[in-house]
């Protein structure tokens, strides 16, 4: 036998236990016993852990940190003069000069709550919840163009390629449901700069690729029952694919074909369950009332409403995609409509989560890719005014349940609300925090990919924000 002709192939085909019966003998354990697991998951947290699931609220475009959460005055003071080029140092903007002038806040502040934690009068809402939340204003990416820090936010990375947040969770915990995906993404706006990058799974399995849900009608299209269809026509369909699918794999050892087979059943399961998830008939009036939602008009209170379901029905990991907030003009008018938008919702999901019983191991995280500049914009060739550019160097989010510290406020920015000048926050930091609370150390959850053991926090040192922690 001339043995340099046999390949690996060769010998996973003719081996009695080859990588394909394996892959599939584990894919049948998870049916067994009931679990939808990836075969990388990890067996078992690294730390007790506090949150079992996400809700992430991403504000893509950037909110204006400064007409809603960092009061500054100073800004009123100043407004109309340049700031001192000891403050902008070096900083490039894509759209301003750094001498331009400095425009002061467009709202009033207040304190509220127990915490007395100073919110904009724009944020009603969130100023009744304001105690149950970590509000973290000294934030700091290192990315000034939409597309790239959306990405960063999501995934670590600035370029596509590299596993989103909520990949890297569903790899490391697996997930608590059969009859969902484990990691769900809703989008409420007019498109997300970084596209599908934001929710991909990169290089790892693509079962933990997060699953787009429509705004309206069949959550994912074509998983309605097809008309004139029965199902059990339906289930001796998948049934034969499935074992088309089986024998390929069986013969390959590939583990996207695995993917492929979890993804039929799951497409099977979610023609009963994602009908009976979108049907918000079945709330109450008071429920609805508190959201401020239509439950057959899409909107971001409908979403939110719809996270609280997925929570109830085991989703690990949520992302809620509101676009609009890229002010670069009329910033007063931009702030003023996001939030009408967004903030009763916001605040309905924490009072909604918390009378459940289902905030305390729930983490909900509020917050955009970048912050606003103290500076105006202004063009007359763009025909903008009154507007703020992109600033990277400070901005705000605040998270909220899931074993977080409720009535803080984090960080501090200086008198302009241009640098950070206490208890930075970089990007990695919140990844780490994030993973933390959900029972994984950042430094050890790795997926090794061209001789590499990649991890989500990347190789710069980063930490857990523990000033935050309950």
């Amino acid at each position: 036998m001339n043995t340099s002709n046999i390949t690996r192939r060769h010998f996973f085909q003719d081996c009695a236990v080859g990588t394909g019966k394996i892959a599939l003998a584990s894919l049948l354990a998870e049916s067994a016993c009931g679990t939808a697991r990836g075969a990388n998951a990890a067996s078992a947290p690294h730390v007790r852990p506090k949150a079992k699931a996400v809700i992430h609220l991403f504000m893509a475009g950037a909110p204006s940190q400064l007409e809603m959460f960092d009061a500054k005055p100073m800004l009123t003071k100043y407004e109309g003069k340049p700031l001192p080029p000891s403050v902008i140092g070096g900083q490039r903007y894509a759209f301003i000069r750094p001498d331009a002038a400095v425009l002061g806040p467009r709202f009033k502040f207040a304190k509220h709550g127990q915490c007395g934690a100073e919110l904009s009068e724009v944020l009603p809402h969130l100023a009744t919840v304001v105690d149950e939340l970590a509000i973290v204003k000294s934030c700091r990416t290192t990315q000034f163009n939409h597309a790239p820090a959306q990405i960063f936010m999501n995934t670590g990375f600035a370029q596509p390629g590299r596993p989103s947040m909520g990949s890297w969770v569903t790899y490391g915990l697996g997930a608590e449901t059969r009859d969902l995906p484990s990691f769900v993404v809703m989008s409420t706006g007019s498109g997300i700069s970084g596209g599908a990058a934001c929710w991909s799974s990169g290089f790892l399995p693509s079962v933990h690729s997060g699953t787009r849900f429509r705004n309206s009608g069949d959550p994912i299209l074509n998983v309605s029952m097809p008309e004139g269809v029965a199902p059990s026509t339906q289930r001796d369909t998948i049934d034969l694919i499935n074992a088309l699918n089986q024998h390929r794999l069986r013969l390959d050892g590939d583990g996207e074909i695995a993917t492929r087979i979890a993804n039929y059943e799951m497409a099977y399961r979610l023609q009963a369950s994602a009908p009976e998830l979108m049907d918000l008939g079945r709330e109450d009036a008071a429920t609805l009332e508190l959201y401020g939602c239509d439950p057959k008009v899409p909107s971001f209170a409908r979403a939110c409403l719809l996270a609280r379901r997925m929570v109830e029905r085991g989703v690990r990991f949520i992302n809620i995609y509101h676009e609009g907030w890229d002010a670069h003009s009329n910033v007063e008018g931009n702030v003023r409509n996001n939030c009408k938008v967004t903030d009763q919702a916001c605040a309905a999901l924490i009072k909604d989560l918390k009378q459940r019983g289902l905030l305390d191991d729930t983490l909900v995280v509020w917050g955009g890719e970048f912050g606003r500049t103290p500076m105006v914009e202004a063009s007359v060739s763009l025909g903008r005014s009154m507007g703020r550019d992109h600033h990277p160097q400070a901005f705000t989010m605040w998270m909220a349940g899931g074993g977080v510290k409720g009535g803080v406020t984090l960080g501090a920015t200086d008198e302009m609300g241009f640098n950070v000048v206490e208890d930075e926050v970089h990007v990695a930091d919140l990844h780490a925090t994030i993973l933390h609370l959900l029972g994984m150390d950042h430094e050890r959850l790795t997926f090794r990919q061209a001789g590499l053991d990649f991890r989500l926090t990347g190789v710069e040192p980063s930490k857990v924000i523990d000033k935050i922690l309950a």
